[in-house]
């Protein structure tokens, strides 16, 4: 379901719209999402979450960050970004996203419980 960078020119070809077309390699989303290096974050963010055995799932730092990001720079409340998320496939791409998903990346709470806090 979600992609490196590498695989970043291959994904926006081939990412899947149910109603047709493709995403337009332009986009303010497309254009961002090729200029975070999400491999080194997530090693990075990997790295930070301590034993995998140990607690709930933890998102990827591409959904993770990648929320936050959309979040701050669309200057939204706390429950605004999985609804932009669930509705806008550039948001779903950006997220690393290979097809679009007409439902929330995660319960809109995980912003005020601090599981992404600026």
């Amino acid at each position: 379901m979600f992609v490196t960078n590498r695989d970043r020119d291959d994904l926006l070809k081939n990412f899947h719209l149910p109603f047709g077309g493709k995403l337009n390699p332009q986009n303010r989303w497309v254009k961002l999402a090729a200029m975070i290096p999400w491999d080194q974050a997530e090693e990075k963010y990997v790295d930070s979450l301590g034993s995998p055995m140990v607690g709930q799932r933890a998102y990827s730092v591409r959904i993770a960050l990648g929320a936050l990001i959309i979040k701050e720079r669309l200057r939204l409340s706390d429950r605004e970004p999985t609804l932009q998320i669930e509705e806008n496939p550039y948001l779903q791409f950006f997220l690393g996203y290979t097809s679009y998903v007409d439902q929330e990346p995660f319960h809109h709470s995980l912003f005020t419980l601090g599981f992404i806090k600026p």
